[in-house]
């Protein structure tokens, strides 16, 4: 029986071991997921506002990376979709503005998703660590009190050995939650505010369109005259091989 203990004691350590592992890595890959949103958010934004127009501005957007990047990029998919579409639809049954702006939620709704994964982990590490650990701290007293019936002597020398080792599992334990606490508790906080940087993205990037009538431009005249120019010079190509 006493076996039995130990081993459950010490794969109770091992266990939190691996949970601590677990935490600190998710909390090296969320730092670093959530430092590189934000970075790029802010670099997206600032380029994006500082357009001369919404031309420039779609074009900035196409290769652009980041949360707040694709949130632009989904807004002129709506828009160039809505003019593209000649036939009737019940998607088409929304004004343009109901449209771009459910679309605009939903993307958002998106990168909130991928920027949580992960969080619950950590919840679940941080809430259940300590029981974890306290668990195998029973079975490290049962294990310290058979010992000690069996030798026969309750002095404090035999006693605080045993007992000593079998709370470390309660320390491991908790000592494994704390950061999980810590670490969930400020991506959490990080989450939020990069949403809300998102939504008020989302609000102007609306408010914008909806000062051109919901109507992305149309190609700019110097990129027509480049194709006709591109057109005649083959024209003139071909006939010189057919005289020839």
């Amino acid at each position: 029986m006493s076996d039995i203990n130990t081993i459950i004691h010490d794969a109770t350590i091992w266990l939190l071991i691996g949970f601590s592992i677990v935490t600190w890595v998710l909390i090296v890959v969320k730092a670093i997921q959530t430092s590189k949103a934000t970075k790029e958010s802010k670099l997206f934004v600032d380029s994006f506002w500082s357009a001369q127009n919404l031309a420039d501005a779609i074009g900035q957007s196409e290769d652009a990376q980041g949360p707040t990047a694709r949130i632009a990029q989904t807004g002129f998919k709506t828009l160039t979709e809505a003019n593209e579409k000649t036939h009737q639809d019940l998607q088409q049954t929304w004004s343009r503005q109901d449209l771009l702006e459910r679309h605009l939620r939903k993307q958002i709704l998106t990168e909130r998703r991928q920027l949580e994964k992960g969080s619950a982990i950590l919840a679940s590490i941080g809430n259940n660590a300590p029981f974890i650990g306290l668990f195998g701290t029973v079975f490290g007293i049962i294990h310290a009190l058979q010992a000690i019936a069996q030798s026969g002597s309750a002095s404090m020398d035999v006693v605080a050995g045993p007992i000593g080792q079998a709370l470390v599992a309660t320390g491991i334990g908790i000592a494994v939650a704390v950061p999980a606490v810590l670490a969930y508790n400020y991506f959490v906080r990080k989450v939020k505010s990069i949403g809300a940087d998102l939504d008020d993205f989302a609000t102007d990037f609306v408010s914008l369109t909806q000062k051109v009538g919901f109507q992305l431009p149309a190609k700019t005249q110097t990129t027509h005259i480049a194709a006709k120019t591109v057109t005649a010079q083959q024209l003139i190509s071909q006939d010189k091989e057919a005289l020839a």
